[in-house]
């Protein structure tokens, strides 16, 4: 393997890898400004337009903006298009309602939000790749390049859906990629199968009788309904769900009285939290026991439980075919060694998984965290920061599935 540029440490194969080193700089720049002005879902006002800009600049041969709100496509054509086909790559754009914590010059310039997530380094990799490929146009085909809003509970890749976006660029496949501080820099992973789970919320609201605390008796304590299907419902897992199979029932939060009325029993109390799942099979049965086993265990106090179960994100499932041509590409790339090709499902989501359930695809993870260093502090934390190093790599792979997925 050769190293490539001066400002990249990475030692990657390939024509793509080794041009888009030559700019890594300015990829720098530009993740770096959007770093600073993080903004939330179908809010990306700035973050399109930066984008728009940049791939203006690049040369691209079509831009369309407003695509589910604020998203944003480009369209670059190769050298022939014999095949007419269409392949899609995808970067999302949101940032997270967080404060940052870190001190370096281009931390968050806006209070409360941050990009915690990496979705900065993700839209700058794909503007690279959007530089590369309209510089060289070494396909046979058209690259669908999609900036997506709102992928941090937003469903933004929904939003593109709905609002036309596989019927306007009707690409074959589509392919995306996320950043994981768990993989060192100049690795990739993926997965011909289950890659993040479905996410799910559900509300719980217990009804019972208030009162005077030192007139228990006298009341139905929604406080201690809680609390018994609080533990009642870890045994849905444990009991119900085949040791082979994937489920977490986690209830995050609960209200109940006022933390002022130390002698006061509430009339009601609510639990939220969230159901992760792979198998619709046992996304359903959970739901169904959960509103099962609460109003049971409500009913047994003389109170009353009610479910509300919103179904957020679907499971992120590749398809086997393009999970393995991912792999091959980031193989030509790295190497055999540094491809995981049977990484571990992650029970976190992503509303990727909304192309992927009409579209075929691989969903990838490109490395970043240097062992106590760079990059190796985990998603949504305060001092999170995207690895700037692997820039490079990410742009070559995006461009290396256009160019591997739609040969002249």
């Amino acid at each position: 393997m050769q190293e490539t540029g001066r400002y990249s440490t990475l030692k990657v194969q390939g024509r793509a890898f080794a041009q888009i080193a030559a700019f890594h700089p300015d990829l720098t720049a530009l993740r770096r400004d959007l770093h600073a002005h993080p903004e939330l879902g179908f809010e990306e006002l700035y973050t399109a337009a930066r984008v728009q800009e940049a791939l203006q600049q690049c040369g691209v041969d079509e831009v369309h903006a407003g695509i589910g709100k604020t998203g944003v496509v480009a369209l670059i054509k190769g050298k022939r298009n014999s095949s007419a086909k269409m392949m899609a790559l995808r970067a999302d754009m949101d940032a997270l309602a967080m404060t940052e914590h870190n001190d370096f010059s281009w931390k968050s310039a806006h209070a409360g939000l941050m990009h915690g997530c990496g979705h900065d380094g993700h839209t700058a990799m794909l503007v690279g790749a959007a530089r590369y490929l309209a510089q060289t146009r070494n396909f046979d085909g058209t690259a669908v390049l999609i900036f997506q809003p709102g992928e941090e509970g937003f469903a933004g890749a929904k939003a593109m859906i709905g609002d036309g976006l596989f019927d306007r660029f009707p690409a074959q496949s589509v392919f995306g990629m996320h950043n994981w501080p768990a993989m060192r820099p100049g690795t990739v992973g993926v997965n011909p199968g289950p890659m993040m789970a479905a996410a799910d919320r559900i509300t719980i609201e217990i009804t019972g009788k208030g009162g005077h605390g030192a007139h228990a008796y006298q009341t139905v304590d929604p406080v201690l309904v809680a609390a018994h299907i609080i533990t009642a419902v870890q045994s849905i897992v444990s009991r119900n769900v085949r040791p082979i199979d994937n489920a977490v029932i986690s209830l995050c939060a609960m209200r109940a009285g006022e933390l002022g009325a130390m002698s006061v029993i509430p009339g009601s109390a609510t639990l939220v939290g969230t159901v992760r799942t792979f198998n619709p099979q046992v996304q359903a049965m959970v739901e169904r026991r959960l509103s099962e086993m609460c109003s049971a265990v409500a009913q047994g106090f003389g109170a009353s439980a009610t479910v509300l179960y919103e179904r957020s994100y679907p499971a992120t499932i590749n398809t086997v075919a393009e999970a393995r041509f991912a792999a091959d590409v980031a193989q030509s790339l790295v190497g055999a060694e540094r491809v995981v090709r049977d990484l571990e499902p992650s029970m976190g989501a992503e509303d990727f998984s909304f192309m992927l359930q009409v579209k075929p695809g691989a969903y990838m993870r490109i490395g970043q965290g240097v062992e106590g260093g760079v990059g190796s502090c985990f998603l949504h934390n305060s001092r999170y920061d995207f690895n700037d190093e692997i820039l490079p790599l990410g742009a070559a792979l995006h461009a290396s599935l256009i160019e591997q997925g739609m040969p002249i």
